[in-house]
């Protein structure tokens, strides 16, 4: 058993999937299949549960992912030790963000870390920003830039960067700049179906004591500013989305005094926080 095999297995029970593993890790399925038939007779018993449809892991493959988060842990952090020279941090930081935050938080926060730790290699993954929080909790990545709510993990430590308020938007064809213009019986609207937004939304019609007509529900904010754009109803959405969106100029922007903001930061697992690369990075 190895660290290369320990890291192969660890993806793998992330994914369930050799193709995906063997191309985001640069070997053939063949040989990842060779790698996991290894660690299976080295352990005396299957690890995961395969056929021509999915994989699955195993109770004892469950007990080696855990043995395997803690041993790779603890080997990035001792070779991140044994690679400083005069102190200088060397290595590689993973990051997980959304496309928005890699545009409006990421680059302040960077430009400062790259000046500081230049042969600190920077791994940076996009995606959706509900995922930041299991990324980390998966290990899959070593931080994320993410939004807080109140059922953040508690084995996470949040740094916050700052608030981020939400918006209504409307078309532009409909001339609406003030909340007060709002008719709510003849607007319809567009309505998140996930993510943060979905709980503050919906927290914002109740205690406004209105109904909305809901046009649809959309996954994404972005896609929110899209059917906007295209004239299918009103939308909140984060003011950073519509900074960094090419179609914001469509729709009027309106806003809202009394609706609760994003609490936006960046966050590891607690025990991990004083590996030297993470600890750098909380630092700027």
């Amino acid at each position: 058993m190895d660290i290369r095999s320990l890291e192969l297995f660890q993806h793998l029970a992330s994914s369930l999937h050799f193709s995906k593993t063997a191309e985001a890790l640069f070997v053939s399925p063949s040989t990842l299949s060779r790698v996991i038939q290894r660690l299976e007779e080295d352990c005396g018993t299957p690890l995961f549960v395969r056929d021509n449809r999915k994989v699955k892991l195993t109770a004892a493959g469950a007990k080696l992912l855990r043995f395997s988060q803690q041993t790779l842990s603890e080997w990035k952090k001792v070779k991140w030790e044994l690679q400083q020279d005069h102190e200088q941090i060397q290595g590689e930081l993973s990051l997980y963000c959304s496309v928005t935050a890699s545009q409006s938080h990421l680059p302040q926060l960077l430009d400062s870390f790259r000046h500081q730790y230049p042969q600190v290699e920077i791994k940076l993954n996009t995606g959706d920003p509900a995922l930041s929080a299991s990324k980390v909790m998966k290990q899959e990545v070593d931080a994320a830039i993410a939004i807080h709510t109140p059922d953040f993990p508690s084995d996470l430590t949040f740094l916050p960067l700052g608030e981020v308020p939400l918006l209504l938007i409307a078309p532009k064809e409909t001339q609406l700049t003030r909340l007060s213009q709002v008719d709510w019986r003849e607007h319809s609207v567009i309505l998140p179906d996930s993510g943060p937004s979905k709980r503050i939304v919906h927290h914002w019609f109740a205690e406004q004591g209105i109904r909305p007509r809901v046009y649809a529900t959309v996954a994404g904010n972005e896609a929110i500013v899209s059917m906007v754009a295209l004239g299918c109803g009103l939308g909140i959405v984060p003011e950073i989305v519509l900074d960094n969106s090419t179609i914001s100029q469509r729709v009027n922007r309106i806003r809202l005094d009394d609706i609760e903001p994003y609490q936006i930061g960046l966050c590891c697992i607690s025990k991990r926080q004083r590996e030297p690369a993470i600890q750098a990075l909380f630092n700027c």
